[in-house]
């Protein structure tokens, strides 16, 4: 039972990977493009955890939350970026 809420989870993932793909090419304004990449790194992060449940190791949670943590930065540096033109000031 449980390799079907795995198959129907990489489905409903992909599907929202391909939404965020369109997002990030159509987008109309920078804003749109920033939040498709964010939103993507979340998509990314819940299918490496799913894969980590099907194949029952904890390495794949460790690489999540590192992935996680960079997407966070990222999207935090750049919006700074987007908002006042430098990163460090």
């Amino acid at each position: 039972m449980i390799e079907y809420a795995i198959h129907y989870a990489y489905v409903a993932i992909s599907l929202g990977l391909l939404f965020n793909l369109w997002r990030l090419f159509v987008g109309p304004s920078t804003t749109d493009r920033v939040l498709a990449v964010d939103t993507m790194v979340i998509n990314v992060i819940a299918l490496i955890i799913v894969y980590g449940i099907q194949t029952g190791s904890t390495m794949y949670f460790e690489a999540a939350l590192l992935l996680a943590m960079f997407g966070f930065v990222s999207t935090v540096a750049y919006c700074k970026f987007i908002l006042r033109g430098n990163i460090i000031e």
